[in-house]
């Protein structure tokens, strides 16, 4: 049976207790996903990773973490890049004490390369990180190159699943909202868009690779380079539409992790459960 799992990127909003104990809270409102924010450095202790694990666990929370911004190996500057390295292989480390099944991550920006180069560079500097993980005995642990917002950065869902096969050990984690900020809002507009995604990461990558599907959801605000900001789903000015995007996950029958990006991160992880269950309920009958 296809599973989805709703949860919040980072510290849900009402919660005012330790990091540690967020699997409880998010268990006892009924979602069962987090993903743990390291996006400004990674600041947690073993210690503490490997106790947000077990809680996981005993809450059915499946983790997730997100690694560092500061993040590009795609620069014209070769100690960036020996950092962002760094950054990623000291993220996967800690992804392995908690156990998060997949590290999110930007992959980088074209400054001044064309699209291919900086392609290149990218999946180059990935395959020192995979060097890693199997120097450290690392096997539960996927890279996760994300689709980005800005038409400045590495990370069209063509180029993330080019990453992916390249490097190996690598599944796509879809930003829907991204990938409809940098499309200038003109792509995820219909269920056939989010097939279309889906089907392209099968063919290529196979289906492990959705197995399961982590994706990012909020609605968002573009201009010309893209995205600008996520905000929450009532805003009804901006999309992506979540239903959109929810019947073509059902359509597919993908199991299927939606974190939540939204500024009220986990009000509107509910607000998506509880669409998927009324859609859910019309597929059955």
């Amino acid at each position: 049976m296809v599973r989805f799992r709703f949860g919040p990127a980072g510290k849900p909003v009402e919660y005012r207790g330790s990091t540690v104990d967020i699997p409880f809270f998010l268990k006892s409102i009924g979602l069962d996903a987090f993903e743990y924010q390291a996006v400004r450095g990674v600041r947690i202790s073993r210690e503490d990773a490997e106790l947000l694990g077990v809680n996981a666990r005993k809450s059915d929370v499946l983790v997730s973490i997100h690694a560092p911004y500061y993040i590009n190996f795609s620069s014209q500057k070769e100690d960036v890049i020996d950092r962002s390295v760094e950054r990623l292989c000291e993220t996967v480390k800690v992804a392995n004490y908690m156990g998060a099944y997949v590290v999110v991550f930007h992959p980088g920006y074209y400054g001044g390369f064309k699209p291919d180069e900086a392609l290149r560079k990218v999946i180059s500097g990935l395959l020192r990180v995979r060097e890693f993980m199997e120097s450290e005995g690392i096997t539960s642990v996927w890279l996760g190159p994300e689709t980005t917002g800005k038409t400045s950065q590495v990370g069209s869902v063509d180029e993330v699943i080019s990453i992916c096969r390249e490097v190996g050990k690598s599944r796509p984690v879809i930003d829907w909202a991204h990938i409809y900020a940098r499309s200038k809002g003109t792509y995820i507009t219909s269920i056939d868009h989010v097939i279309e995604v889906i089907d392209r990461i099968e063919k290529e990558l196979g289906r492990d690779a959705l197995n399961p599907l982590h994706c990012h959801f909020s609605k968002i605000s573009y201009g010309r380079g893209g995205e600008r900001e996520h905000v929450v789903l009532a805003d009804k000015a901006h999309g992506p539409d979540f239903k959109i995007v929810c019947k073509g996950l059902l359509e597919v029958g993908v199991d299927t992790v939606i974190i939540s990006e939204s500024p009220i991160l986990e009000k509107d992880a509910l607000v998506m459960k509880r669409v998927y269950e009324e859609l859910l309920s019309a597929y059955k009958t």
